[in-house]
């Protein structure tokens, strides 16, 4: 699952470019990912995701085990 942020979910957008004389060209907007290793306390090892900027805010608010937990339910492999 190349450029998709296992929390968020989020994909790459398509749109257009459009150039001074108005000439329309497909473009594709990609989503700011990061590759980021979390040590996961509760189980004593580190784990590590494709995340977006987003995710990691949401990471810093509710906390890893929340966001862990969340993802095995949806049947996600951690």
């Amino acid at each position: 699952m190349a450029r998709v942020c296992q929390i968020t979910g989020k994909k790459p957008m398509t749109g257009n470019s459009v150039s001074h004389s108005n000439i329309k060209t497909k473009r594709r907007f990609l989503p700011n990912l990061q590759k980021k290793r979390f040590f996961f306390a509760e189980e004593d090892r580190w784990i590590t995701l494709k995340v977006s900027t987003d995710a990691l805010r949401t990471i810093n608010k509710n906390g890893l085990a929340a966001v862990v937990k969340g993802l095995r339910a949806e049947g996600e492999k951690i």
